[in-house]
């Protein structure tokens, strides 16, 4: 692999600055400075930018705890996007695996992992997606059984069977808001939002808990990311 483009997919830069910068005697290669863009490496080259060590990976994995009023897209020309979110050396190649709509928060796995991806979002892989639902109104035994049963929406659209629990019901000055915990096996557009509004409730807050094995990180402010530990991304490989 070409020295800059080795640099420019482990997210250090464009092709373009890279090129200058190697030429500017930056980067070494196995402890001597290379200058020259179109130098072949390795993964077991010893590459350093700066004199700071970058590592080829062929796929890297971030958990972010997504903030309100951030879409989750790759990139948007008029918007922040919550791969903008991701700092540091940041592949090109990063994108987020499935959706949460722009005020919804919680865990979102970062990825380039396309595979991956795909097995998390299939339905016909049943990976469980939990949420945590706050809804206006008091969520009943029937609302739960409607949800175990699979809702059909206004729309037509066929909701698969999910999980709905009552956590608390909260009541002031005769309005009551349910504080709730849904589990569903897919992801469809404002898929909750929409199964709680056909039983006649809004929700006014949502965020997601777990994806499968991986679980949010309750140290993780809304907004913040890390790396996956080698075991979350072996439990991941695992489903």
């Amino acid at each position: 692999m070409r020295l800059d483009k080795f640099l420019s997919d482990m997210g250090v830069g464009t092709r373009n600055e890279l090129k200058k910068d190697i030429k500017a005697g930056l980067v070494t290669v196995d402890g001597s400075v290379v200058r020259d863009p179109g130098a072949k490496v390795s993964g077991d080259s010893e590459v350093r930018f700066r004199g700071l060590p970058v590592a080829y990976e062929e796929f890297v994995y971030y958990m972010l705890n997504k903030p309100a009023g951030v879409i989750s897209a790759s990139d948007d020309p008029r918007e922040s996007t919550v791969v903008d979110l991701i700092t540091g050396y940041r592949r090109k190649d990063l994108f987020p695996v499935g959706r949460l709509d722009r005020d919804t928060e919680g865990l979102l796995l970062i990825t380039n992992n396309g595979q991956m991806a795909h097995r998390l979002l299939s339905p016909k892989h049943h990976v469980d997606k939990i949420y945590y639902a706050c809804v206006s109104g008091a969520v009943t035994p029937d609302d739960v059984i409607a949800f175990s049963e699979g809702l059909v929406l206004e729309d037509g659209l066929e909701c698969l069977p999910a999980e709905l629990n009552v956590l608390n019901i909260n009541s002031d000055n005769g309005e009551s808001v349910s504080e709730t915990e849904v589990t569903i096996r897919e992801g469809k557009f404002h898929q909750i939002k929409r199964m709680f509004h056909a039983l006649g409730h809004e929700v006014l807050y949502l965020r997601r808990l777990s994806m499968g094995p991986l679980e949010l990180d309750g140290s993780l402010e809304p907004g913040e990311f890390r790396r996956l530990t080698d075991e979350e991304i072996k439990s991941l490989e695992e489903l």
